[in-house]
């Protein structure tokens, strides 16, 4: 999700740095002591503007969240929807999603979500896509053993693509949705991305898998 420069948007951040952790390698190994409890921790890798983590954290407050996007101003969004929902149980990270194991210990997160990541679409960028099989070493190792990724995505190009690699990585298809909106599932959470396109007619694919 590209999103222009936001005015502000670094102090907005800096003045919340309860939400928004800075330096968070530090916090490797120590996330339920930042929270504060013992509960599962479920992380977003590419969160945009925050309307995904905010929902599920609302939804399940006996669950902790954390939010990841490398873009500041992306970010600074997300802010102002945690702070919005008063929610207690989210925190945000401005880091790169191929470094997770800089910032979490092994087995220290119980489930990841992966949210209309970008599909690079040319051959020469297949390795930038997050289901590719570098991503999914690093996601194995700070899972649990049988640890889970669901996955959702407006592009039938990647999630095509995403079926095959996590299947050759030997991930086990748990669930599939050739078209969410249209099927009984219930729960679900619409991203900013998610709700603009399915509004337009979008198919909506997910995907529920695990090592």
């Amino acid at each position: 999700m590209r999103v222009r420069k936001r005015k502000g948007a670094e102090e907005h951040i800096n003045n919340h740095r309860d939400l928004v952790i800075e330096n968070p390698e530090l916090s490797k190994g120590k996330w339920h002591k930042l929270f504060g409890n013992n509960n599962p921790i479920h992380i977003e890798v590419g969160s945009g503007k925050g309307a995904f983590i905010t929902g599920m954290a609302t939804n399940n407050p006996n669950i902790n969240y954390i939010g990841i996007d490398i873009q500041l101003s992306v970010l600074s969004y997300a802010l102002d929807k945690v702070l919005e929902s008063g929610q207690k149980n989210i925190r945000l990270l401005r880091v790169d999603g191929s470094s997770l194991t800089n910032y979490f210990d092994d087995n220290e997160i119980d489930l990841l979500y992966l949210n209309f990541s970008d599909p690079w679409p040319k051959a020469k960028h297949e390795k930038r896509r997050l289901t590719y099989k570098s991503f999914l070493d690093t996601y194995k190792q700070i899972l649990p053993p049988k640890g889970e990724i669901h996955f959702k995505t407006d592009n039938r190009g990647l999630f095509e693509y995403s079926l095959v690699s996590l299947t050759q990585y030997g991930m086990t298809l748990k669930q599939v949705w050739l078209d969410l909106h249209a099927s009984n599932f219930e729960g679900n959470v619409l991203t900013e991305y998610e709700a603009k396109f399915s509004n337009k007619g979008q198919v909506i694919y997910r995907l529920e898998a695990y090592f």
